[in-house]
């Protein structure tokens, strides 16, 4: 189900305060990076990723290969800079970035 648009800004002003967790380099995605992505999307929900690269659209293939490989709703893409969601049935208060940051909107 795509993000509604008040879901994607509130998410963008979540994400805004994060840091990448994620560092994608020059061997792309293997299987130990789409391993890491797994887990830190089961924990914290909305995560940034940094992918490393010149070509843009070698990046945004990439990004769109990571989301659909994960499952996971992209909510904005800035330069390098990826921030991607997926929603858990059962969120860690203390790990989940929406539930830190907002209350659990």
């Amino acid at each position: 189900m795509p993000l509604k648009s008040e879901d994607r800004r509130h998410y963008r002003s979540i994400g805004h305060h994060l840091r990448p967790i994620i560092l994608i380099g020059a061997s792309g995605l293997s299987p130990a990076v789409l391993e890491e992505v797994e887990r830190a999307l089961n924990d914290h929900e909305l995560i940034k990723v940094k992918i490393a690269g010149e070509d843009r659209q070698a990046r945004q293939a990439l990004s769109a290969e990571l989301v659909a490989a994960t499952g996971a709703e992209q909510v904005q893409s800035i330069g390098r800079t990826l921030l991607i969601v997926r929603r858990v049935s059962q969120p860690n208060p203390r790990l989940s970035n929406i539930l830190r940051h907002s209350g659990g909107a």
